[in-house]
C-alpha cells in the first residue's frame, strides 16, 4: 500500500494533457513569465501545440511593461514557442478604468482589465486560425479564479468558433511547481498586480507597515531564497 508520502508526490505529479476534443491547438494568453512558466511546461510536455500572446496594457509604467514582456519572451525563445506581442494601448485600458480607480482589487476594475485582455485574445484567435484560447492568469493564488474564467468565457462567447479553455493550472502541484520554475530561471519577481492602482495601494500598505516602497526591475527569483528562508 502507498505511504502518505507516495500518494502526496502522485498527487503534486504533473499531468499529461489533451485539448478540449474538437481542437488541435491554443493560443494561451500570458500575463508573466512567473505565471505562465507552469503552464509552458506543461504543455509542452503534453505535446500540445500552441503560441503566447502577450496582451497586458494594464502594467504600469513602461518599465515594468518590458521587464515583464522581456522575461516571457526568455523563456518561450528557450522552448522555441511562438510568442505574439500584441499592442501595449495603455489609453484604451486607462479610459476602460475610468471611474474605477479607488475600487479594491478583485473588484470591477479587475474584471474590466481581465475582459478587455481575453476580448483582444479571442479576436486574434478568432482572425487567425485559432479555436481555443485559455490564459495563465488563473494559476496565481492571489487571483479568484471564478473572475477570470468568467471573463475569458464572456470574451470567446462572442465568437461561434472559439472556446475557453477553463484548465485549473493549480492542480496537481502547478502552483508549487510555479514557484520552483521561477527560482530555477531566476524570473524577474514583480512585487504587485501591475496596473498603476495595484502599485499605488501596494505602496500605501508597505509604507503604512514600516516598510520600503517598491522599487522596480531590482529583485528576482532565486533559489538562494530558500537558503534565507531556512536560516
Amino acid at each position: 500500500m502507498p505511504t502518505m508520502t507516495q500518494q502526496s508526490q502522485k498527487t503534486l505529479e504533473r499531468q499529461k494533457l489533451s485539448l478540449p476534443e474538437g481542437h488541435d491547438k491554443l493560443l494561451l494568453h500570458s500575463c508573466c513569465a512567473p505565471c505562465s512558466g507552469e503552464v509552458m511546461e506543461t504543455l509542452i510536455e503534453s505535446g500540445i501545440d500552441y503560441s503566447i500572446f502577450f496582451y497586458n496594457p494594464n502594467i504600469h509604467p513602461v518599465k515594468e511593461y518590458l521587464i515583464r514582456k522581456e522575461e516571457n519572451i526568455r523563456f518561450a525563445e528557450k522552448h522555441n514557442i511562438p510568442f505574439i506581442d500584441c499592442d501595449y494601448d495603455t489609453d484604451n485600458w486607462f479610459a476602460r478604468a475610468k471611474g474605477m480607480e479607488d475600487e479594491p482589487e478583485k473588484g470591477i476594475r479587475c474584471t474590466m482589465c481581465f475582459d478587455m485582455r481575453f476580448e483582444r485574445t479571442a479576436l486574434y484567435a478568432y482572425e487567425h486560425g485559432f479555436s481555443l484560447i485559455s490564459s495563465s492568469l488563473g494559476i496565481s493564488r492571489w487571483k479568484n479564479m471564478q473572475q477570470i474564467n468568467d471573463c475569458g468565457l464572456r470574451a470567446a462567447a462572442h465568437y461561434p468558433d472559439i472556446q475557453y479553455w477553463d484548465y485549473n493550472w493549480r492542480k496537481h502541484g502547478g502552483a508549487v511547481r510555479m514557484l520552483e520554475i521561477s527560482k530555477r530561471e531566476e524570473f524577474y519577481q514583480q512585487e504587485y498586480c501591475g496596473c498603476v492602482y495595484s502599485l499605488r495601494d501596494s505602496n500605501r500598505w508597505r509604507m503604512s507597515n514600516g516598510r520600503d516602497r517598491i522599487k522596480l526591475g531590482v529583485k528576482f527569483y532565486s533559489n538562494a531564497m530558500d537558503d534565507e528562508s531556512n536560516q
